[in-house]
């Protein structure tokens, strides 16, 4: 007879995260999340499908998610077994036609996929594109500059538009849509490879996203690295501009992502640590949070 009670007690904490959780289900029901899938939570199984499960609860909890993915590991595996070189200027892939076909491939083909299978375990929610559909991603030639000298670095594309016309049809379908970062040509005929980060940061400015959310292998970016692993928490557009100069050639397309979005209506980047299961829920839904939030900087003072 004392079950009850005792039953009771043991099932009173997951009542207390679940309310915990209410005041941000209030607050993001109903808004857009953009959501950069990268680094570890690619490639371990078990990240994977933690990932799929946070993204399928921020659909059920009246969020609108989007995913945003690229595919540097597998990209890279897959340019070795057709024997070709991988190489790096600037911090970017150069990427020649051949390449280019390899990298389509493995990104719409494989990646993609993988991520719309996960999803779709949960019921008939996720829809893969590609940023070539329905003139989602628009890029031109992007030719970065190293030591002055303007450098060709092949298919790669610097974002010119969005056309976020397909991604709002598949949102009030109840849709999770699932986007590899390849662009359409602008002015060529020809596709171009696009920084998974910079795409997710681009998305979440047309789309006017709540949050853009980029998965990393860090735990957000340091205070003082590498003399100190204290994660700044919180900081506003002008301080994270500051930093860049500072910032490790990896983590760079990722805050300037941020800092991209938060000064085109997005109202918090953030980039959280993506080799913690479940980083994205403790992230929207809990007091502490974790990562490093990016704020526009008209908000500093104000609660987010």
């Amino acid at each position: 007879m004392n079950n009850g009670p005792t039953r009771k007690h043991t099932a009173l904490p997951k009542a207390q995260i679940l309310i915990e959780a209410l005041p941000w289900l209030t607050r993001h029901n109903g808004k857009t999340v953009v959501v950069k899938f990268g680094g570890n939570a690619m490639i371990d199984e078990e990240l994977k499908a933690a990932f799929a499960q946070d993204i399928v609860f921020l659909h059920h909890a009246g969020l609108k998610p989007v995913v945003v993915h690229g595919g540097g590991p597998q990209i890279s595996a897959a340019l070795d077994r057709h024997g070709i070189v991988s190489e790096f200027k600037a911090g970017l892939r150069v990427t020649t036609e051949d390449a280019m076909d390899v990298v389509r491939m493995v990104l719409a083909g494989q990646v993609q996929r993988e991520l719309v299978g996960l999803l779709n375990q949960h019921g008939p929610l996720a829809v893969g594109m590609t940023g070539e559909d329905a003139h989602t991603i628009t890029a031109t030639k992007h030719q970065p500059e190293i030591d002055g000298e303007l450098v060709d670095i092949g298919r790669v594309g610097e974002i010119t538009a969005i056309d976020t016309g397909a991604i709002e049809a598949l949102l009030a379908d109840g849709r999770i849509p699932v986007v590899s970062s390849i662009a359409r040509s602008q002015d060529d005929g020809h596709v171009y490879n696009v920084n998974a980060d910079t795409a997710a940061a681009a998305l979440a400015a047309a789309l006017g996203a709540e949050t853009l959310m980029v998965l990393t292998d860090v735990e957000g970016l340091y205070e003082d690295w590498p003399h100190s692993d204290e994660v700044i928490s919180r900081l506003t557009a002008s301080e994270l501009e500051k930093l860049l100069p500072e910032l490790a050639s990896g983590m760079v397309p990722k805050m300037e992502g941020c800092l991209h979005a938060v000064r085109n209506g997005v109202t918090t980047a953030r980039v959280i640590d993506g080799r913690v299961q479940h980083s994205i829920l403790l992230e929207i839904f809990t007091d502490e949070g974790i990562g490093t939030m990016v704020v526009p900087d008209e908000e500093e003072g104000d609660a987010v």
